[in-house]
């Protein structure tokens, strides 16, 4: 369990985190989103240790990080694949980590096997692509056979094998009731992968909820209606919290009116309705919609 409170972490004037509370939970995945400069790897670097907090607190399973005996038995970590002595080949490396908290060969080559680095363990990591560098940086996570594991990003620059092999293991991990804790820009994967979330927004929480409760929160009831007479329906239905969009002729997507309730219109005003169909929010559209007062570096439309 990692639990958060009053977590703050100041930078002169600027406030990266400011005064977060949070629990992450042992048995489900949590994902850690948020724009650009929202403070996520801040937050990340000060529940490994890495960074001090200016206020609160943060422990990982009931102690700070430093507090920990044998921290690698008890957090796996990785924040930045690229930290690695490039001069090593990448069975000496995890074998340096594991000196360190005397852990045999033979957790070594697990680690290897599990995250699919045979064929290239005696390989100098400076020559690894970015993929081998993420699996690299996993395989250390897991060297401790640690209850906690903190993973940033860590499906960036993988195939779609690779990023399928991620999910597969997170869920993996987090059934054997460890806590896992993730950040990832890619909305999709997160869709698919996480249990819970936790939104951050210009270094505060604007969301901590389960991944359905955020989608449905996120946006009204959306509909795609197909009708000859679209125009008419779109007539009828207008009203300030409605949103009516027409992809092409005869077809409408609705926001904010339920799927029945277009259909009871329809029918009580004598229109043919061809389709009518209950859209799912996606992830994406709901965070989008939670983080919108919270970009820090907007960008400007593409016309």
């Amino acid at each position: 369990m990692i639990r958060a409170e009053g977590l703050t972490k100041r930078y002169g004037a600027k406030t990266a985190v400011d005064t977060i509370d949070f629990t992450v939970h042992a048995g489900q995945v949590t994902g850690f989103l948020g724009p650009n400069g929202a403070g996520k790897s801040t937050t990340m670097r000060m529940i490994v240790g890495l960074d001090r907090p200016t206020a609160g607190s943060v422990t990982v399973n009931g102690r700070p990080y430093a507090g920990h005996r044998a921290p690698l038995r008890e957090v796996g970590a990785l924040l930045d694949a690229k930290a690695v002595h490039t001069g090593r080949t990448a069975e000496n490396h995890l074998l340096a980590m594991a000196a360190t908290h005397r852990l045999g060969k033979k957790r070594v080559r697990e680690v290897i096997e599990l995250t699919g680095l045979e064929s290239v363990a005696r390989r100098r990591v400076g020559g690894f692509s970015l993929g081998m560098g993420q699996r690299l940086g996993i395989a250390a996570a897991l060297l401790g056979d640690p209850a906690t594991i903190i993973l940033d990003e860590p499906v960036n620059g993988l195939d779609p094998e690779g990023v399928l092999w991620v999910r597969r293991l997170v869920k993996h991990l987090a059934a054997e009731g460890r806590t896992v804790f993730l950040s990832s820009h890619l909305m999709s994967e997160m869709a698919l992968t996480a249990d819970h979330l936790i939104v951050l927004g210009k270094g505060k929480i604007i969301a901590d909820a389960p991944v359905a409760d955020i989608i449905a929160g996120g946006t009204g009831p959306r509909v795609r209606v197909r009708s000859p007479q679209a125009s008419r329906l779109a007539e009828l239905v207008a009203a300030p919290d409605v949103t009516i969009t027409g992809a092409e002729a005869g077809l409408l997507e609705i926001t904010g009116v339920e799927a029945p309730a277009l259909g009871d219109l329809a029918a009580q005003h004598g229109l043919v309705i061809h389709e009518l169909t209950p859209l799912s929010a996606s992830l994406e559209e709901a965070y989008m919609d939670l983080t919108a007062d919270a970009v820090e570096y907007r960008t400007e439309a593409v016309r």
